[in-house]
């Protein structure tokens, strides 16, 4: 999934030698706390010691400056950024005012992100390792279970460098993770204004419909597991296997493409969304899962290498499990190989999620480890219309409706399984985020650790 529409806003300062760090904005990470969990047993268990870390936002939201604005709008300075190279040694990342720009803030176990602070418009956020600014912290989910509460947004794991690609850069990168660089996710995004220590100058783009955005020739790829896409009408989990393990950088048409094998990634992954699946009346306001109230979210990785992606809800102390599928020759409620190839076939999409590795390869990914990222976004690029959501909003404030289940591509016919327009009578062009400017998500009482350790699971 492409997390475009992430607004950069430019500043002075002086000329850098390379991909250095800004001093114009001093940099200082907001800070929630989270729990590893060690045992079973629920909330009968002791709970952990709370882990206090810091939060880092995206590259992709930042000033990029030097002695000149090297970037402006959507469009590069090429009297100092000819090329990638050069424009990394001439170019700076500046420092965030995380509140006051970009609508982030935190406290204790939670984190708020607001989708238009100004003229800022959505975030991304990096969870870093306890105590450290120059590293994110990792996590291997095989054989785990993710548990996230209070959630409209995007949640997932990509396979980043914990460094933010420091050390791939021989020497290009001197910003770091203490500066958001580094990411990375299966549909190998080329929006990226800096890749590994070099600047992404080459054949850029800007966007016709985003005056902050744009493509250049690069794009950067890894695994990416999707825990958690919902507004208050749909919510998908999905992984995203690639071919290749790791951050790796590709060119034009070696970038993955939705519905095709080519490239290294699965663009459009193996989702469990409800709805898709066929029950329309299990997850939304008033509903088995009523969004209109506060949710907890378990996601259970179970095996090593991974088998199945099982998906819980608590609500009001009550576990709720994942609704089973509705579609003809498709059975089940969890995520598995066997699960996918039946999906697949069903929905007549090409099964990438297999080529590229299934869940065998998404445990590989895992067992590398991976960052958590937190996000409120909007899709500058497809308009929000692919068939596994996302568009963001808070709880009872929500109020946007999206073409969530639509056909996608859209010349995909709307009666195919799979393709539900989902209140498509009152779809508008949301893509500017004036539709919902006062949209935000909540993340709390994040917690991980062995299956059965974060909640008490049925019986």
């Amino acid at each position: 999934m492409s997390r475009s529409g992430l607004l950069v806003i430019a500043a002075l300062l002086p000329i850098a030698l390379s991909q250095l760090a800004g001093t114009n904005t001093a940099e200082v990470h907001p800070a929630m706390t989270w729990q590893k969990c060690t045992g079973t047993g629920g909330p009968l268990a002791p709970p952990s010691p709370p882990r206090r870390s810091r939060l880092q936002l995206a590259l992709a939201s930042r000033g990029v400056t030097g002695d000149t604005n090297c970037y402006t709008g959507n469009t590069w300075d090429t009297s100092v950024c000819p090329d990638g190279k050069t424009c990394a040694a001439n170019c700076a990342l500046d420092g965030a005012d995380y509140s006051g720009t970009y609508g982030i803030s935190t406290s204790g176990n939670a984190l708020t992100l607001k989708f238009v602070t100004g003229a800022n418009v959505g975030s991304r956020v990096y969870l870093m390792a306890p105590g450290s600014t120059t590293e994110y912290q990792t996590f291997n989910f095989e054989n785990q279970e993710f548990l996230p509460c209070g959630l409209n947004g995007a949640l997932y794991f990509s396979q980043m460098d914990a460094d933010g690609g420091v050390a791939k850069s021989a020497g290009a990168n001197k910003a770091g993770a203490n500066f958001g660089t580094g990411y990375c996710d299966s549909q190998c995004p080329r929006d990226m204004k800096f890749i590994n220590g070099v600047a992404n100058v080459a054949g850029w783009t800007p966007d016709s419909n985003n005056a902050n955005t744009g493509t250049g020739s690069m794009g950067t790829c890894c695994p990416e597991m999707d825990v958690w896409e919902a507004n208050s009408i749909s919510a998908a989990v999905t992984p995203h296997p690639c071919s290749t393990l790791g951050q790796s950088t590709c060119t034009g048409t070696t970038c993955s493409e939705a519905n095709s094998t080519q490239g290294t990634c699965d663009q459009a992954g193996c989702d469990f969304n409800s709805y898709r699946m066929g029950n329309t009346t299990f997850y939304g306001p008033g509903l088995t899962v009523d969004t209109t109230q506060k949710i907890t979210v378990v996601t259970q990785f179970v095996g090593s290498p991974i088998t199945s992606i099982n998906r819980f809800y608590v609500q009001n102390g009550k576990v709720i499990p994942n609704s089973n599928s509705n579609i003809a020759g498709v059975t089940g409620n969890s995520i598995s190989d066997s699960f996918c190839a039946a999906q697949k076939t069903a929905f007549g999409d090409t099964n990438t999620f297999a080529s590229k590795g299934g869940l065998a390869g998404m445990s590989e990914a895992a067992a590398a480890g991976m960052v958590l990222v937190m996000s409120i976004w909007d899709d500058y690029a497809a308009n929000m219309l692919w068939y596994h959501l996302v568009f963001t909003g808070f709880l009872l404030k929500l109020i946007v409706f999206c073409r969530l289940d639509a056909p996608y591509p859209p010349t995909k016919a709307a009666s195919s399984p799979g393709s539900w327009n989902l209140l498509g009578e009152l779809w508008s062009s949301l893509s500017s985020g004036s539709a919902s400017p006062n949209a935000q998500v909540i993340y709390s009482n994040i917690k991980f650790g062995p299956i059965g350790s974060t909640f008490a699971e049925p019986a």
